[in-house]
């Protein structure tokens, strides 16, 4: 039998090693807590990079309103619900047959509670709930023919993020930054704010299998006023800026000798990058979410002091400062930690009412702010929720049950046809029936936007290439400008 002669370790080399492994102990806290602001312009990993086509946008903001906003309550205005009200008819929708595991289950419709109106020179319809967001309806585009996949909240909000409804994937935000790279050196590319940590938690804007770098920064949480949110770790009251920049360089030095010696490991760059990052965020964080420094006029644009809008008007303000900031992707979030999350009315559909009270008016004033400062050119706005409800009632009445198959999302932006309404549902608001457009469709459709090719944009792993749309998708392109 031959043996394999191993030349003994020096004391050196013990010390080396050992030491190098005390320090990967913590390295590993640090990957899990720091990767999430890496995002640094001059790493290779994070530069700026070169799109697959022109593109026509540069950043998007998503106002996710978790939970699933009723689209027959809010845009997709149905006469058919208010002559039938109260009437049978045969559904064959997805979650009903989840349900029952039956088809052509009989249920009763239930009109809408509020008022349609027209709006603009587009004559288009929304209901009372939104009379702000409704205001700025000829820049709006419609898609009132969207499906999904997953009947429940959690498969379909992590559809909604990651293209997949059990799989962990990365989501949109971060195959944008992989994509793309920062545009600004000393912020995140990705940023979402006040995220659940329910329904998926931090998948939604996890990073999976990219490289960590990629991975949304949390400011907040569900669970919180986002005006006590803040980034931990952001500053040292112990220690002057060129000590501090003394240590860092004495780390960065340590930490790049190790990664010469481990030069595929992710992790272990996402967090020297993101040492850098968060030095340089020090300076311009603060400032960025620094409301203070807006006009009166502005604030009250917003909503912020007002009880009801106070805490999104915070947010979609600061979505504005990170815009404006050059942060690559913003989520906008809605919603609660709850199983049964904010839009999710089973029961007491009036409850929509609470819900767009508190978004409506900020929305109004992102969508304003935004066009008058010029960053409609360059800049999307999209809103959705992971999936619609239904037009029978649930409950005896008082409520809508999850629908997948048919739903409304709006999008806003120069590179898209405002005043349009593309595709649409059936009579009744139940099935997306004409021009479908289906979650993989418009995830494609944005990247197209962004200028970069959904069947290009892959990241291999466990020896295959991974997409965000998978095997599917398609650009919509008459939604285009």
């Amino acid at each position: 039998m031959d043996h394999v002669y191993q030349t003994p370790m020096t004391r050196r080399d013990v010390l080396q090693k050992t030491a190098c492994g005390f320090g990967g102990l913590a390295l590993a806290g640090l990957c899990a807590e720091n990767t999430a602001t890496a995002g640094k312009k001059s790493s290779s990993l994070q530069s700026i990079k070169e799109p697959h086509h022109p593109p026509r946008a540069k950043r998007i903001i998503f106002l996710f309103m978790q939970g699933g906003p009723s689209q027959v309550d809010t845009f997709d205005y149905k006469p058919a619900l208010e002559a039938n009200h109260g009437k049978s008819f045969t559904f064959n929708d997805a979650r009903t047959i989840a349900k029952t595991g039956k088809r052509g289950t009989s249920q009763h419709v239930m009109k809408s509670p509020w008022e349609f109106r027209q709006y603009g020179e587009s004559g288009r319809a929304a209901s009372d709930l939104f009379p702000e967001t409704a205001s700025h309806m000829d820049d709006l585009t419609f898609v009132h023919s969207m499906h999904t996949d997953g009947v429940a909240h959690g498969p379909a909000t992590l559809f909604l993020h990651c293209g997949s409804t059990n799989f962990v994937r990365p989501s949109f935000g971060s195959w944008v930054n992989y994509g793309l790279g920062s545009e600004n050196e000393n912020l995140p590319g990705f940023v979402s704010l006040s995220p659940s940590t329910g329904n998926g938690g931090p998948r939604n804007y996890g990073n999976a299998f990219l490289p960590a770098i990629y991975q949304g920064t949390a400011i907040g949480n569900a669970s919180k006023a986002i005006k006590e949110a803040t980034l931990r770790n952001l500053s040292n009251a112990n220690l002057s800026p060129t000590q501090q920049r003394r240590q860092l360089e004495f780390l960065q030095n340590l930490n790049q000798e190790q990664l010469g010696s481990h030069s595929q490991n992710s992790e272990l760059e996402a967090v020297i990058n993101s040492f850098e990052l968060a030095w340089r965020m020090q300076n311009n964080v603060p400032d960025v979410l620094d409301l203070n420094q807006e006009t009166k006029e502005t604030l009250d644009m917003y909503g912020i002091g007002d009880k009801e809008t106070d805490d999104y008007g915070r947010q979609c303000l600061m979505a504005r400062r990170l815009c404006e900031s050059g942060v690559r992707f913003i989520q906008v979030n809605y919603g609660d930690n709850s199983a049964n999350p904010a839009w999710d009315q089973h029961s007491n559909l009036p409850r929509h009412e609470q819900h767009a009270r508190a978004v409506d008016k900020p929305i109004g004033a992102l969508l304003q702010d935004l066009k008058q400062r010029g960053l409609l050119e360059d800049t999307i706005v999209w809103w959705s929720g992971e999936f619609g409800r239904t037009p029978y009632s649930q409950s005896n009445g008082t409520g809508r049950d999850h629908n997948p198959g048919g739903f409304t999302t709006w999008l806003a932006g120069d590179c898209l046809k405002s005043g349009l309404s593309y595709g649409s549902t059936d009579e009744l608001g139940s099935t997306a029936v004409e021009n479908k457009v289906h979650m993989h469709d418009l995830h494609a459709t944005l990247l197209h936007l962004l200028g970069l090719d959904h069947e290009k944009l892959t990241y291999r792993y466990a020896g295959r290439n991974f997409r965000l749309t998978d095997v599917h998708g398609h650009v919509v392109e008459p939604i285009i400008s």
